[in-house]
Parts: C-alpha cells; sequence; structure tokens
C-alpha cells in the first residue's frame, strides 16, 4: 500500500470550480497507473475516455494504454491536466488525442467522436465518465439550471456520446458507464447528482438489453468515495478533510485502485457480462 492510501483522509482544502484541477490538490491523486502492468488486453483497439483529463479517467485512459490502445480523452476546459495525460498515454507508445468539449450540447459530442474516428481509424470503447456535482442541504436549493446542468453533463451526455458512438461500433465493441454509489445509498447533500447516478445504472441495464443481440456490451463502474478534483472544487474545506472516513476502509480511493475495474469491463475478460455495475467502494455493501 502506497503512502497516500495509508493516509485516512485528505487535509481540508476547497477549490473555487468545477470540475477543478488537479495541480491545486494536495495530496495529488493516485492517477498516472504507474503501478499498472498490462498484458495486451486491449492491442490496437481505439478508446474514448471523457473526463479523461485527471482522475479516474486519467487512470482508467493510461491503464488502457498500457494494455494496447489508443486513446482519446475527452475533456471540458482542464488543457493542463489533459496535456499531462497525453504526456503518460503517449510514453506507453502509444497514441492519444486531446478534445475539448462540451459533451452536453449533442453536436460538441459527436464531433468529439468524429475527431477520434477520424484520427484512428475506428473505435471499440467508449467510457462515459465525465461527472459535475454541487453540494445542497435544502431540495428547494437546487435552482433548475443546476439540475439541468447536472443532468445534462452527467445524463444527457452520455446519451450524446453513446449515440454517436455507435454509428461507429461494431460487434464486441464496448461501453463502459462511470455511476457512483450513491446511485445505490443516495447522498443527503448531492440530491440531483444521486438522481443522475441512479439514471445510469438503469440505462447501462437497458442499452445492454437492447444492444446485446448486436453483440455490443454495456456496463458500469459505481465507485465509492474516490480522490479526484472533483472532490475539492465540491465540498467545504471541513467535508474534504472527513472524505472516505466512512467507508470500512476508513479512506477514499485512488484513481488507480479503479483501473482494473474498467479494464476488465472493456476486454474480451468480461465477455459473460453486460448490464452489470462494478462495485469498487471500500467495502460498502450495496445491492445490486
Amino acid at each position: 500500500m502506497t503512502s497516500n492510501q495509508q493516509a485516512k483522509t485528505p487535509p481540508a482544502q476547497t477549490q473555487s470550480h468545477q470540475p477543478g484541477v488537479e495541480a491545486e490538490m494536495e495530496p495529488k491523486p493516485q492517477d498516472t497507473a504507474k503501478e499498472y502492468v498490462g498484458s495486451g488486453k486491449l492491442i490496437d483497439k481505439v478508446a474514448i475516455v471523457t473526463g479523461g483529463d485527471s482522475g479516474i479517467g486519467r487512470a482508467v485512459a493510461v491503464a488502457f494504454a498500457k494494455e494496447g490502445a489508443d486513446v482519446a480523452i475527452v475533456y471540458l476546459k482542464e488543457s493542463e491536466d489533459a496535456a499531462t495525460t497525453r504526456e503518460l498515454i503517449e510514453k506507453t507508445g502509444r497514441k492519444c488525442l486531446t478534445i475539448e468539449a462540451d459533451i452536453g450540447q449533442r453536436d460538441r459530442a459527436r464531433e468529439a467522436v468524429d475527431k477520434a474516428v477520424k484520427a484512428f481509424g475506428h473505435l471499440d470503447v467508449l467510457v462515459n465518465n465525465a461527472g459535475e456535482q454541487h453540494v445542497r442541504e435544502d431540495l428547494t436549493e437546487i435552482s433548475e439550471d443546476q439540475l439541468t446542468r447536472t443532468f445534462r453533463t452527467n445524463v444527457f451526455g452520455m446519451f450524446f456520446m453513446t449515440q454517436a458512438a455507435l454509428i461507429h461500433m461494431k460487434p464486441d465493441a464496448r461501453i463502459v458507464n462511470t455511476a457512483s454509489v450513491t446511485a445505490y445509498q443516495g447522498n443527503p447533500v448531492l440530491l440531483d447528482y444521486s438522481a443522475s447516478k441512479g439514471a445510469i445504472v438503469s440505462f447501462t441495464r437497458a442499452l445492454a438489453a437492447n444492444l446485446a443481440p448486436k453483440g455490443i456490451y454495456v456496463n458500469a463502474v459505481a465507485p465509492g468515495p474516490i480522490w479526484t478534483p472533483l472532490i475539492p472544487s465540491t465540498f467545504s474545506a471541513d467535508q474534504v478533510a472527513k472524505f472516505g472516513a466512512n467507508t470500512p476502509l476508513k479512506r477514499p480511493g485512488q484513481p488507480d485502485e479503479l483501473a482494473a475495474s474498467y479494464v476488465l469491463l472493456a476486454c474480451r475478460d468480461g465477455s459473460y457480462m453486460t448490464g452489470q455495475t462494478l462495485h469498487p467502494n471500500g467495502g460498502t455493501a450495496v445491492g445490486g
């Protein structure tokens, strides 16, 4: 176990803008897949990872590259973090395309997919990972604008990216959606976020049944509390200092600890899994 994993919770800190930037975090997340060893499970595959500039998305993108895939990462505005991810991927000997796009807009999502296919020639794996969340302690405090923004990023973006990707996908392609433990437990201060993640789980199950006859697999990963830039850009400093303490492991997870779950669902090791959700959440028992 690394020193960051031994630390129970992060120090108090906060950021004023979403989805946050890694450069302002202390300690930095473990999201470079440094210790991940690939074995050719995705040789010459092409993957798109939304929210791939940092955190879970970065760890997944680098792990995919270590397994032999070329990767397009889609991000909102975090160009410095995206450049770091590209460098990490290129160090593995694979290609990386960085695409700045607001995937909550249908046209931008379609353009992002088209750019990736034009650059790499085909598409085998889509990871819908981009996310947005906002703390509100009272339901009446959630504005229509906030509700729309949360669902546009978390749900509409997933729909739009998937619609655009399916045009290019062939049998044995994979779609992996990032859900959350909040879809199963709920979170009293992340009401709209929890609802959006529940929608992702339902969409995953329904789309898996819809695409099974075409040989396209659809699954999800529902992380618990993971140390990513979204956390200090969402919660107060006091809340950040307690982040992850309520899990059986008494700490937040690191993005690198999730990468193998996404690899499993992106390769043939998961060939008898569709419509399912994996739960790397620090030991929290959930149903489904």
